[in-house]
């Protein structure tokens, strides 16, 4: 992780046993940092994803909801972080088509919650500690909603989401906006583009094209599959948001992009190349006869493209995977981590498709 000023030593990481929040985790704890980690432990959120760190000194658990004003509260008081990084929240489309109310609740309730916790602590802090404490936002390039065949979205995109799920991020982005605004309250926010990587819960599109392609099953492709995203490798994120967290200037927003736009079609095939190298089917069958297009998403955007150079200019990051050498060490990794994407399917969701 790249430092630019002295960091600080304790974060509060809010849904840290989720895909993204715990590879922060592992990486901010192997960095040295001091993480107090609360998680509301939905299907999403692993432990199993924690386990290197079970007996680190570097690393507290608190299974609880962002929205438990008393809970959040405590943890303030009793370990008195120098920055809070949000990353809870509701994170699936094809979810928030069938029950949106639960992404109202997590992503605008309980941001709003966390915003009012945070803002009172940062009120109680006095000198150094307060001037430097941050509130990290971690949103989404779906806020931004659909692109043409042209352009990237970049920090001044006005917002039109369209699906329930980038509806609430929008909101909640709009929230930490008008804390910073309205009480001074130092934050940051990063959108990001489609992440990829370990520890990714199997409905997402990589894990659950591995999975199903593993088992020899179809392989579902929306719609005509030319849908288009900008891929970016999960450890590269991290090394992103730890560059904001230390070196952005309070009260922006930076988006973080991967420099790696796919059509959905082509993520599959790759995928399929990969294991079939690695993993040869009888006689030399090739898993992309598996694939099978399907009823597309309702509202499904056609294509997302971010625009990162505000990061890379104001604070020097860069991606360091591409899509070719991020792709192929997340099959590999699921490959050796059969046992980890196997205690994650534990019977709530066998691989099948939701938010029809």
């Amino acid at each position: 992780m790249n430092r630019y000023r002295n960091p600080p030593r304790t974060l509060l990481v809010t849904g840290g046993a989720g895909f993204i929040g715990a590879n922060f985790v592992l990486c901010a704890t192997a960095c040295g940092l001091r993480i107090i980690n609360l998680d509301k432990l939905t299907y999403a959120g692993n432990l199993e994803t924690l386990k290197p760190l079970r007996d680190h000194d570097g690393h507290r658990f608190f299974h609880g909801d962002i929205g438990d004003r008393a809970l959040v509260d405590r943890l303030l008081r009793e370990f008195q972080p120098g920055a809070i990084v949000n990353f809870a929240a509701e994170s699936h489309v094809d979810r928030s088509i069938d029950g949106p109310a639960a992404f109202i609740e997590t992503n605008v309730v309980g941001t709003l919650s966390l915003l009012e916790a945070a803002r009172d602590y940062w009120r109680s802090l006095q000198g150094t500690p307060r001037d430097a404490f941050r509130f990290l936002h971690v949103s989404t390039d779906e806020v931004y909603g659909s692109l043409g065949v042209e352009g990237k979205f970049t920090e001044l995109t006005p917002y039109a989401p369209n699906s329930p799920y980038s509806a609430s991020k929008a909101a909640s982005d709009h929230l930490v906006r008008a804390f910073h605004h309205t009480y001074g309250l130092p934050t940051l926010t990063t959108n990001c583009s489609n992440n990829y990587g370990p520890y990714q819960f199997p409905e997402k599109l990589i894990p659950l094209i591995i999975q199903r392609a593993l088992e020899g099953a179809p392989l579902p492709v929306y719609g005509d599959g030319l849908n288009i995203r900008d891929w970016l490798f999960v450890g590269d994120h991290c090394a992103a948001i730890q560059c904001v967290l230390d070196a952005g200037r309070v009260g922006e927003t930076y988006n973080i992009g991967g420099n790696a736009e796919r059509e959905n079609i082509n993520v599959v095939r790759t995928i399929c190349a990969l294991l079939d190298q690695r993993v040869p089917l009888p006689e030399g069958a090739k898993r992309e006869s598996l694939i099978t297009y399907v009823k597309d998403r309702p509202g499904h955007d056609r294509r997302y493209a971010i625009d990162s150079s505000k990061l890379q200019n104001e604070l020097g990051w860069r991606p360091s995977e591409t899509f070719e050498t991020g792709i192929a060490k997340t099959v590999d990794w699921y490959l050796s981590h059969q046992t980890w994407a196997q205690h994650v399917l534990d019977g709530s969701y066998r691989l099948e498709r939701i938010g029809a």
